[in-house]
């Protein structure tokens, strides 16, 4: 029988977070050869590119330069990991 979850770790410098997820999920979601790390590393992308866009564009009054700045910088991160804009990839542009 299949493993039902599979941990995945996160580390950003000294810290660390693991997170365990349904193998259900990250199967359901991959692409042929992708790997559990790379489907919640996807997700991590396309979930920051939404929340920089909603701050920016959709949150009352001004963002200021510097979270203007985070999300020109994941929008281009999110263009190179999947090969289409953000625009183009959820159909909503400004």
């Amino acid at each position: 029988m299949a493993e039902e979850t599979v941990t995945v770790t996160v580390e950003a410098g000294q810290h660390s977070e693991e997170l365990t997820v349904p193998t259900a999920l990250t199967d359901v979601l991959s692409e042929e050869g992708d790997s559990p790390a790379s489907v919640v590393a996807d997700l991590a992308v396309l979930s920051l590119a939404q929340q920089a866009h909603g701050i920016v564009h959709h949150s009352h009054g001004d963002a200021g330069e510097e979270l203007e700045a985070a999300e020109k910088l994941v929008l281009e991160t999110f263009e190179e990991r999947f090969g289409k804009t953000f625009a183009e990839m959820t159909g909503h542009s400004h």
